[in-house]
């Protein structure tokens, strides 16, 4: 090994050592500052509807505007794919709530502005229950609901 190599694989070393030090770091950071915003209250509800109040303050109104795509039957319900699209105008979060579940909210996305309102997410259901999306659109809360039936259990055996 010449001199030259030696020193590259040294200097190499060094940064990654360097790297994976501060790595960590970063990554607190990054994380600490997501859970300021994690609405955990809401996540902690029992019921769809005081989940719902909790995360928006407000009840849904059902709109064709919004698109649900699940399953009608879930062969598996710890792997339930669910994705919701919307062609309302300034969305600012979309969430799904799964009724039976021991705590409905599934999930809570926030959007910047000009985002695409789309999301998808694989779900556990605990068994057939109805499925249902919340859009946030300039200040108000639209919904779809679709009845997903479950043959094999996922959260609750």
């Amino acid at each position: 090994m010449t001199r030259q190599s030696r020193r590259f694989l040294i200097k190499a070393t060094l940064a990654g050592v360097a790297s994976a030090l501060w790595l960590p770091a970063l990554l607190k950071r990054a994380l600490a500052a997501d859970v300021a915003l994690w609405p955990k209250d809401a996540f902690t509800q029992k019921t769809e509807a005081d989940a719902t109040k909790t995360l928006y303050g407000k009840e849904a109104t059902v709109s064709d505007q919004v698109k649900l795509d699940a399953p009608e039957i879930a062969e598996n319900g710890a792997v339930v794919p669910v994705a919701v699209s919307c062609t309302l105008p300034d969305v600012t979060s979309i969430s799904i709530l799964v009724s039976e579940n021991p705590f409905p909210l599934a999930a809570s996305y926030k959007f910047p502005p000009g985002t695409s309102a789309t999301v998808a997410n694989r779900l556990k259901m605990a068994k057939t229950s109805k499925v249902i999306a919340l859009v946030e659109s300039g200040g108000k809360i639209y919904s779809a609901s679709k009845e997903v039936k479950v043959t094999v259990g996922g959260c609750g055996g």
